[in-house]
């Protein structure tokens, strides 16, 4: 049932990531987390909590609502 949006919600992390040229590595660090965790994340392996989506919506300087714009 949530498969799907944990799918485009990975998808989403990673156009973000990369319009912001940040690598994988920077994001994480950034952000808190590990790199294997952020990999993982973004196709859709791990299924982020909200405290780490958190993490990562401030590292990439946007608000929840942009993280999760058309999801």
């Amino acid at each position: 049932m949530f498969g799907n949006f944990y799918k485009k919600l990975g998808k989403r992390i990673k156009l973000l990531r990369e319009q912001r040229h940040l690598t994988q590595e920077k994001l994480a660090e950034k952000s808190g987390i590990s790199l294997d965790y952020l990999g993982k994340i973004e196709v859709s392996i791990n299924r982020p909590g909200l405290i780490t989506l958190l993490k990562i919506s401030n590292a990439l300087e946007i608000s929840m609502e942009e993280l999760f714009k058309t999801l």
